[in-house]
């Protein structure tokens, strides 16, 4: 899943694809280089003043329309509001992206109404505002006992267990610690049983761990991405595609799951 931001304010790339063009072909490049998915945001996620509804649509609706008209890539849309959601599935969205855990029920409501399918994600705070030093029992056990109470709730809304997807929240509302446990124990929010979603990227447990800016944490994202794919994450939201598809083609390989692009080494007359 490829990160298209369309804010001006961006968290990684600080409005570099803010302009309606950059974002579309963007989003068309992502595409091109092996994403699978792009995921189209107008607000980020961090605490900030708020954005008028009417504002976000503006920003992320022809976007979607012009990645849809130009690509057959599964298009997503970052929004933890009902209206944009439905007018983004409108638009040729087939993927909710709620970073607020379904905070508002209605969310439920329109993806229900819909043929998308809803990525929900563990996080604390109410959309966009501070949550300071948040304390967690044991952040998986937290963690897996409200990803389990959204899933049982979006169900008992009309979406099917089939259209869900869980996003542990790497950073949301948690420590470079709880996010360091949380990835190596990311094999227990996987056996919950539906498709897992990490979003590791450039991400500031990667940036505190390493002591490194925004613009050196590539190598580490990759192998924060690495580690929750072997431990079970089937989607890696993720900023820098080429090499996050390299990545992950690799541990699929590895796996056994894909076939090498090329295999020839030493099936010749001579060694290589």
């Amino acid at each position: 899943m490829a990160v298209i931001n369309r804010t001006p304010d961006s968290f990684y790339d600080g409005g570099r694809t803010f302009a309606l063009d950059a974002a579309i072909d963007a989003a068309v490049l992502a595409a091109e280089h092996g994403a699978e998915w792009v995921d189209i945001g107008g607000v980020k996620f961090a605490p900030g003043p708020e954005l008028a509804t009417e504002d976000e649509l503006d920003r992320v609706i022809p976007v979607i329309a012009g990645v849809a008209e130009r690509s057959d890539v599964v298009i997503s849309i970052d929004t933890f509001r009902p209206e944009v959601a439905q007018a983004a599935i409108a638009a040729g969205a087939s993927v909710v992206n709620d970073t607020t855990g379904i905070h508002d029920p209605r969310m439920a409501d329109v993806v229900a109404d819909s043929e998308a399918s809803l990525v929900i994600t563990h996080s604390l705070a109410k959309p966009r505002q501070q949550y300071a030093r948040p304390q967690y029992r044991d952040v998986i056990w937290d963690v897996s006992g409200f990803l389990q109470d959204r899933v049982e709730f979006a169900m008992s809304r009309g979406i099917p267990e089939e259209r869900l997807v869980l996003d542990p929240g790497h950073d949301l509302n948690k420590s470079t610690l709880h996010t360091l446990e949380l990835t190596r124990r990311f094999a227990e929010i996987a056996a919950l049983g539906f498709p897992t979603l990490a979003a590791v990227s450039n991400k500031d447990f990667i940036g505190e761990t390493l002591e490194r800016a925004k613009s050196q944490r590539l190598s580490g994202s990759l192998v924060a991405a690495t580690a929750c794919a072997l431990f079970g994450a089937r989607i890696v939201r993720m900023h820098n595609v080429p090499e996050s598809v390299d990545a992950m083609r690799m541990v699929e390989a590895i796996l056994g799951w894909r076939e090498p692009a090329n295999a020839i080494h030493n099936l010749g007359e001579a060694n290589a």
